[in-house]
């Protein structure tokens, strides 16, 4: 496994508490994403185009916070104390299936194993004591 982070989950105040996490904490970000800058993020309401698709900050050697605004337009909502995700960051596919399949065991699929737009093997559930989970493998980008 090559790290372990914090996903936090907003309701439109995401880019405001990054800001002040990068306050303290210092760095800068590593990636910024608004929900216009996703494939079909035109098609959205104006409302949640501005809204942050993803932010994250380093805040440690292999250790950052990410966040994301939730759109109710999506039919998510935030219930805080329950606003987060534990991330991991395998090494490979085969540890990704390993991982999710073990940890999602009697829980809840919530976003079952795919290959995603930004160039990830990507899934998300809440195991069966209720712990959020997202597991990701980062594809190495190729050289053109």
């Amino acid at each position: 496994m090559l790290s372990t982070n914090f996903y936090l989950h907003f309701m439109g105040n995401t880019e405001e508490a990054m800001i002040f996490y990068q306050s303290v904490f210092g760095g800068e970000f590593e990636s910024f994403m608004r929900y216009s800058d996703v494939p079909g993020g035109e098609k959205m309401a104006a409302h949640d185009k501005e809204k942050i698709m993803h932010m994250s900050l380093p805040i440690a050697k292999d250790q950052m916070i990410m966040a994301t605004d939730t759109l109710e337009s999506m039919g998510r909502n935030v219930v805080f104390g329950d606003n987060y995700h534990i991330s991991l960051e395998a090494e490979s596919e085969a540890e990704v299936d390993k991982i999710f399949t073990a940890l999602s065991a009697g829980g809840t699929v919530e976003v079952p194993l795919n290959k995603t737009f930004w160039g990830a093997y990507f899934g998300m559930f809440k195991d069966k004591f209720g712990v959020q989970w997202m597991i990701n493998y980062t594809y190495p980008k190729t050289k053109k």
